[in-house]
Parts: structure tokens; C-alpha cells; sequence
């Protein structure tokens, strides 16, 4: 994980207006697409995406996740029915191990 400036453009992502309606919709007022616009540069979130995180997802485009949907599910029921337990020694120690990981890429 890196934490510091980032050093490309953000992208505003924002949730308001449905990607579809753009372009089902052509005939929208000038006025409707000046609030729907108003309304998704205040409303949004900048995110940053680098250009290595790019080539990731282009190198990872038709490949499936590694994910145990069995472990998903057992997780997702016990969250459900209240029975997920956090355990705030382990996620300390993790964080922990990823501090001193970072720091000993930084020193050599």
C-alpha cells in the first residue's frame, strides 16, 4: 500500500445519474444536463487511479478472481445473523507486519 501525493489527474466518480439515461435520453434540455452536471461535480468523490493499477487491470481483464465464494457466503450469514466476531488483536497485528514490510522495502 503507498499513502502519498498522488501524481495523476483524479476522476470524479459519482453514483447520481445512471450511465444509461445519457444515453437513452438524447433529447434532455440544456437545462436538465447543466443540473444533472452541477449536481454529479458536487456530489462526487475524486479518485485517483495510477497507470500501473491500469496495466493490472488490463494484464487481469479475462481471468476470475481468486475468491472462496463458500468462505463469502459463511462470512456473509454470520454477519447476517449477528455472529461475526472481530478480532482487533489480529487486525492490529497485521497491521502491524504491513508497517514493518514497508518500512524494510524503504531501507533497502
Amino acid at each position: 500500500m503507498k499513502i502519498s501525493q498522488p501524481t495523476e489527474k483524479p476522476v470524479v466518480v459519482s453514483n447520481n445519474v445512471p450511465a444509461s439515461s445519457a444515453k437513452s435520453a438524447p433529447t434532455v434540455s440544456a437545462q436538465a444536463q447543466t443540473a444533472a452536471a452541477n449536481s454529479t461535480r458536487s456530489s462526487g468523490v475524486a479518485v485517483t487511479v495510477s497507470t500501473l493499477a491500469r496495466a493490472l487491470e488490463a494484464n487481469n481483464a479475462g481471468q476470475a478472481p481468486d475468491v472462496d465464494q463458500k468462505k463469502v457466503q459463511t462470512v456473509r450469514a454470520s454477519i447476517a445473523d449477528g455472529s461475526y466476531v472481530v478480532n482487533p488483536g489480529v487486525i492490529a497485528d497485521k497491521l502491524l507486519a504491513n508497517a514493518q514490510e514497508m518500512l524494510q522495502r524503504q531501507r533497502v
